[in-house]
């Protein structure tokens, strides 16, 4: 996860959760770089220790304790990192020193004290020294979600922050059993389902180690690798530059988990080169920003999200991958087909020979990232040793970079300082994050509030399962709107989840639908925060792009509907039922890129009414049912026979 933090243009926008990572950079040198480097290291050291039980220390850390130490750690360096105001991104002020040096304190006096609030219960009787510890940490999360969230996500979580103190009060299902202010602060800063609740549980126990893995191959040029490994495969090829954006963002994107780094980190080659090569601006940014939103939905690495999805599930992270493979991969083939049917009605050729890398050579001096990646496959689908695999492969990947790279770029230790700090750096965005999004998961489980959403969401439903999801996928979406995946995420997997799963859908198919449509504000007017920051790098109209992007990424919108209707196609059900399902899709995408596009393969440009056609027929090969097949087919074969019948009267005429 090369960088897992979401910026326009506007310096007065508040910059989303990707952009701090870029601004606090700024502030990690000096004092600030050495303090990161040692605190950020140990705080891996003590992740690794945990992991592989190795009492290294010769003192064994409960959970509670060793989520609190993390917080001491990496919430501590979030305050040096990530600037509270904008003014002062390139320094650290005195004050915030002084965060640093309270939310270390705090935190490891918590951590000291992780058995007494097992054995006493403090989370609802506590003395006054923990409840003033637990007060400075919540209110410290919230300042800590603030600078590495943004202001949106910082809005919502103080909003489930307080709303303890007056659901009592609150209509309908809102209403809850409510906390006083010294309850509140002890539930939350020292209950097990708040700021070390189940957000922390993930980070602590399996997500560091694929944050190290992907700052790894970032560290030793893994995104280089992957943009010559793309180049050199398709640059050739029609529309090769628009070809390589989507391969070398889907492989980024799906190790580094985040969109908005994934546009600004690989966009500011692939718009460029495709503009050169004949696409307009605003095409070559929509490009990316589809290509860049898809990668985080890509195994085998994905986002955050994916780990705390197989928490909610309760289910091994494998079974996530599995489930996420054949979507992800119709994802980018309607991409692929999509921008090869608008290059050949533009005439637009690929790459000049020139700049395209041997395929050849590229491998020699890059194949062990693709061996590590392949390797950390293995040990989550067929090992099933997901908490020790991202270790595993990263040893890996820095051993071949030391002994394999060229001369100049092998792994060192100056690269091994610039691991470090990359990886603390990216922990530290995410543990301040998940701690206050932990807030969330706390207030609806305190006041009950979250089942009686579910149930409410059902009733209104009334046995209409197209109703309920049309809500779901709303909800979803303007929930997406400038929050954090993850937020957005739990959020909804505590009131929505459980909604669709008591309907009888499939669980994974109901959260993969849910994340689908979170997601979907990324590429989708007014926010299309990866729109926007294509369109900057293209210097192209922001809505343009959005508009563009939205229609490139359209079978982003039916696929969360096909995953819960056809739970087949996310690898659920018999070999022959997902078989068919999988072919459909595949016929479905083909026509869809077709029609969309205005070019159909063996015949050329095509008219709007064999456009139209083309999409009518798309849906029916979607629409998992063999007299919607044998209509789609009569109807896609009709009009190939039309368009080639009148390609042969034009020649003749």
């Amino acid at each position: 996860m090369a960088a897992q933090s979401d910026r326009s243009d506007d310096p007065d926008v508040e910059p989303p959760l990707e952009a701090y990572e870029e601004v606090g950079k700024a502030r990690i040198t000096g004092p600030v770089y050495w303090i990161t480097l040692f605190l950020g290291g140990f705080g891996i050291v003590v992740a690794i220790n945990q992991t592989f039980s190795l009492n290294a220390f010769g003192y064994v850390l409960i959970d509670n304790q060793y989520y609190y130490l993390l917080i001491a750690i990496f919430l501590s360096l979030a305050y040096l990192i990530f600037p509270g105001r904008k003014r002062d991104a390139g320094h650290v002020p005195l004050y915030d020193w002084g965060f640093f040096a309270v939310s270390l304190l705090t935190s490891l006096y918590l951590s000291y004290h992780g058995g007494d609030m097992v054995l006493k219960g403090w989370d609802i009787i506590a003395p006054p020294g923990p409840t003033t510890a637990a007060a400075i940490l919540c209110f410290l999360a919230m300042e800590g979600v603030r600078r590495a969230g943004g202001t949106i996500l910082f809005g919502v979580c103080l909003v489930f922050f307080t709303f303890p103190l007056w659901t009592d009060y609150a209509p309908g299902f809102l209403w809850g059993a409510g906390k006083g202010p010294l309850e509140l602060f002890r539930a939350f800063g020292m209950g097990f389902e708040s700021i070390v609740g189940m957000p922390m549980r993930v980070a602590g126990n399996i997500l560091i180690g694929f944050l190290v893995f992907g700052s790894a191959l970032v560290v030793t040029g893994g995104g280089e690798f992957f943009m010559n490994f793309a180049a050199a495969l398709l640059g050739k090829t029609r529309g090769g530059p628009a070809k390589v954006a989507i391969l070398s963002s889907g492989f980024f994107g799906s190790l580094s988990g985040s969109v908005i780094s994934n546009v600004v980190t690989t966009g500011q080659l692939t718009i460029p080169t495709m503009k050169r090569a004949g696409y307009k601006p605003a095409y070559a940014a929509s490009v990316e920003a589809c290509a860049s939103t898809g990668g985080t939905l890509m195994p085998p690495v994905m986002g955050a999200v994916a780990f705390l999805m197989a928490e909610f599930l309760n289910i091994p992270y494998r079974d996530i991958v599995i489930a996420a493979a054949v979507p992800s991969f119709l994802f980018y083939l309607a991409l692929l087909l999509q921008v090869d049917c608008y290059a050949a009605v533009k005439g637009l050729q690929g790459q000049p020979a020139a700049e395209i890398p041997s395929l050849l050579s590229t491998l020699k001096d890059g194949w062990f990232y693709l061996f590590s990646l392949f390797l950390l496959v293995y040990l989550l689908v067929w090992a099933r040793i997901e908490l020790y695999a991202p270790y595993y492969a990263t040893i890996v990947l820095l051993v071949s970079a030391t002994i394999f790279r060229k001369k100049g770029r092998r792994f060192n230790l100056a690269k091994f300082r610039e691991l470090i700090i990359e990886s603390a750096s990216i922990i530290s965005s995410i543990i301040a994050i998940l701690a206050g999004i932990g807030v969330i998961v706390g207030s609806l489980a305190f006041t009950g509030v979250g089942g009686a959403f579910s149930r409410e969401l059902l009733g209104y439903a009334d046995g209409n399962l197209p109703f309920l999801l049309a809500m779901g996928a709303a909800t979803s979406f303007l929930l997406g709107m400038g929050v954090t995946v993850s937020a957005c995420y739990i959020f909804l997997a505590i009131v929505l989840g459980p909604a669709l799963i008591e309907f009888g859908l499939d669980p994974i198919a109901s959260h993969l639908f849910i994340l689908y449509w979170g997601m979907m504000s990324y590429i989708t007017p007014p926010v299309a925060l990866a729109a926007v920051a294509a369109a900057v790098i293209a210097k192209s109209g922001a809505m343009e792009t959005a508009f563009l992007a939205m229609r490139l990424g359209s079978i982003k919108f039916i696929l969360p509907f096909i995953i819960v209707l056809t739970p087949s196609l996310i690898m659920r059900g018999e070999p022959d039922a997902i078989i068919v399902s999988i072919s459909a899709c595949v016929v479905a995408v083909m026509l869809m890129s077709a029609g969309f596009e205005g070019y159909l393969y063996g015949v050329g440009a095509l008219q709007w009414p064999s456009r139209i056609a083309l999409l009518i027929a798309a849906a029916g090969f979607i629409y998992t049912d063999k007299y919607s097949y044998m209509a789609a087919a009569v109807l896609f074969a009709a009009t190939y026979g039309a368009n080639l019948f009148l390609r042969r009267a034009r020649k003749v005429a």
